[in-house]
Formats: C-alpha cells, structure tokens, sequence
C-alpha cells in the first residue's frame, strides 16, 4: 500500500523472540549467563579424531535433543543443520508467544549458514563409497541445500511468505536479520523468523580451515584459545549453533502485550572485492556498511552508545576491524564500549552475527556489559574502549558488526525497547 505522495509506508521492528542452540546451552538463558561469566565453552573436539589437523579444539553443543522440540517423524526427515533452526524457531515462538502459522501468508522466514548442510553430505559420502548408493539416506537430497533449513521451518509452522536462505559466510545470520528486518519494515509481512544456523564440525570441513591455517592451534589450552583484540590470539575457533529472532511490527507487539528485547533500526551491507580469505586491510568497505546501517536508523556516529564488534580473534580481522570503527565513528571509537563474545562461544560463522545480535540486545536490556573472555594483553593497534570486565551500563542505541570470508561487512543497528 502506498501513501498519496507515492512513498511506502515504514514499520517499526520489534524483535519479540528469540530462540538460541549454543555450545554455552541450548536456550538464550545460558547464552547470556556463559557470556556474563566469560565461560569459554571451548575445548578438545572429540566429536571426530582431529589429530590430522594443527587446530584441534572447538566450541562443541552437547546435551541437544531433537526430540525436545520435533516430532519423531521429523526429527528422522532433518539432519543437524535443520533441527538446529527448527529448534530454534520453536524456542523463539514461545519466547514470544506467537503463532507463527497463524499467520501464513503474513509471515516469512530468512535463515544464513556459511556451509548450510554439508557436513551430513561428508558423512553419507562416507557411507556412498562403503556401501554404495544404497547406503546412502534418502533424506541426503533435501538436506544438503542451503535452503534446507528455511524450508522446513516454513514447512513446520506453515509459513507461507517469502523464503529466503543465504550463504554470505560469516556475516549470513546478520544479513538474514538485516534482510527480514527490511521486509517487515517495508511491510511486506507482518512477522519474520529471521537468524543463522551453522554445523560445521566434520573432518572435511573443518579440515578444510585447517589446511588455510584460519584457526587457533592452542590446543593445550583450548579454554583460552578464542582471545579477541588480545595480542597473543593466532586465529579463530571453529562452534557450532543456531539463533533465530522473531521479528515483528512494532506495533503489532505493543498492541497484543509482546515482550521487545529492542527494536531494528538499521542495516548495512558491503564487499570489500578484494580477496576471499584477507579483509580489505583499510577496512573501508566496512566503514561503509556501518555507515549505511547509521543512516537507515537515522543516526549519527555518536549517537551510538554501545558497539558490538565481530571480533573473530585472527590477526588480521582484529586490527582491521579496529581501522574500521575507528573511521565509522571518529573520535568516538575510543569512548564507545565495546563488546566482543567469540571468547566465550567461539565462531558458529553464520549463526555468529545472530548470537551476537542476541547478546547485545540483551546487554542494552538488562544494562549490563559481558566482559570478552581471554582479553589478557591488549593488542597495541586495538584501540577501543574493550570491555574487559562486567560493566554497568544502559545504552539505548548499538551497533553490532559482522565480517566474513569472501570480504562480505554486514551490520545492524539497535535500539533499546521503549520501557527498557
């Protein structure tokens, strides 16, 4: 629907839910109590023998069941990556009180994984060259699209609108969000599930970023092996996970009582067009997607109170990242608190930006700052306002960044809830 004067109507978006598996628990709750701690849920893979590679920890999800949250005939028709984001979308239901089938054609569902289900198609590989094609699950031809996980949760609530998966690396959860942010702002749905899904603990794939020398080798110490902005970090750490917001008119959810956790209130995307493994080392291309999700919200630079960096703990990123706050928000890039959470959960790569979003939503919520884990030494050209120990703190306006492979910058800007 259009106004008179031809402009499009703009919603308000709320996030009413939100519904998290990660290696610090499977539910939001411990994502934040592993967070507010500086757990580190890192350690020894024993999930396959990783004794080939030169990087032999991970952030592993133990304890998940799911039977917990699928029918049985479902759970046999989904692998890992599937039930990760159906799990999810169900605990983000619940949290906020909404049927989402009710909905149908008014709704939508945007889901990012960097890898979607390619370490269920190395396993059955496994089992095609044993046993040949008869070995091999039936269910491998719908599960290995990135697509897969979208689907069946469309196909779980019956949510008939726009079904969208992208597989934009390391900043997928983030565009997701960003993108179904838009669409309900746009109005073209009224409710969107919208998050990143990532199972990417499999010899092959995870082999692959050994054999590109991408991740921390501290394997006698895994606990410490995440450090971001920390002068000794020497890579990132591979996790596993999914998180999914509930996204709605913000209207809507004041009108039928909804909790808000916050409010989206920008998005911005880039490329750098530069390498697939190496920012751009000016980081001006994420400048520019910070910029962008600024102007969308209709703020200035220091207008922001509180940033929550990507923080991926290799050598490159880190010092890249700082090059490029610093020139997003000029002299406030010293004073701006910064977060930075990969310490405690590791990277899920896709469903990193989406736990990220998460956290920061409920840091501006519940006014306290998450300490980074492993933060020992400061890297010298990390100079950021890190918070390097729980603080005290009610910021009403965020940014949460996200990078990845490829040269992909993806960010978002938040707002504290009204009555926060």
């Amino acid at each position: 629907m259009m106004h008179a004067n031809g402009t499009v109507p703009r919603h308000r978006v709320a996030v009413t839910g939100i519904g998290v598996v990660s290696p610090l628990g499977i539910g939001l709750g411990p994502l934040w109590a592993g967070a507010l701690a500086g757990r580190s849920a890192v350690r020894a893979i024993d999930r396959f023998d990783a004794s080939p590679f030169d990087s032999r920890v991970a952030a592993q999800v133990d304890g998940f069941a799911p039977d917990d949250f699928l029918a049985p005939k479902r759970v046999r028709w989904t692998d890992r990556f599937a039930q990760f984001a159906l799990a999810s979308a169900h605990m983000a239901l619940a949290d906020a009180r909404l049927d989402a089938g009710a909905l149908g054609d008014d709704a939508g569902v945007w889901i990012g994984s960097a890898l979607g289900g390619l370490a269920y198609a190395e396993e059955q590989h496994e089992r095609f060259v044993a046993g040949g094609l008869r070995a091999v699950r039936p269910l491998l031809a719908i599960a290995v699209f990135g697509g897969a996980a979208t689907t069946q949760v469309a196909i779980e609530f019956g949510i008939r609108g726009p079904n969208v998966a992208n597989a934009n690396s390391c900043a997928a959860g983030a565009v997701a969000i960003g993108e179904a942010f838009r669409a309900v702002a746009r109005g073209e749905v009224r409710v969107a599930l919208a998050g990143g899904a990532e199972t990417p603990l499999s010899p092959l794939v995870f082999g692959s970023f050994a054999i590109i020398r991408a991740m921390s080798t501290r394997n006698d110490d895994p606990g410490r092996a995440s450090r971001p902005f920390d002068r000794d970090r020497d890579g990132f750490v591979m996790a596993e996970g999914s998180a999914i917001f509930v996204l709605e008119r913000y209207a809507d959810a004041l009108a039928r009582g909804a909790h808000v956790y916050g409010e989206i209130a920008g998005f911005g995307l880039t490329a750098d067009a530069h390498h697939m493994t190496a920012p751009l080392p000016s980081g001006d291309r994420s400048t520019a997607a910070m910029r962008a999700a600024l102007a969308e919200a209709r703020l200035a630079p220091d207008e922001i109170e509180l940033i929550d960096a990507h923080g991926s703990s290799s050598p490159l990123n880190d010092v890249t990242e700082t090059r490029a706050l610093h020139a997003a928000f000029g002299d406030a890039a010293t004073r701006i608190p910064v977060m930075a959470s990969k310490g405690n959960h590791g990277h899920a790569l896709g469903a990193s930006g989406a736990w990220e979003a998460a956290l920061t939503l409920l840091a501006m919520e519940r006014r306290t700052l998450p300490p980074l884990a492993n933060l020992e030494n400061v890297e010298p050209q990390c100079d950021l306002d890190l918070v390097r120990a729980t603080r005290e703190a009610a910021p009403r306006t965020a940014l949460s960044n996200s990078t990845g492979f490829g040269g992909i910058n993806a960010a978002l800007v938040l707002r504290a809830a009204e009555n926060a």
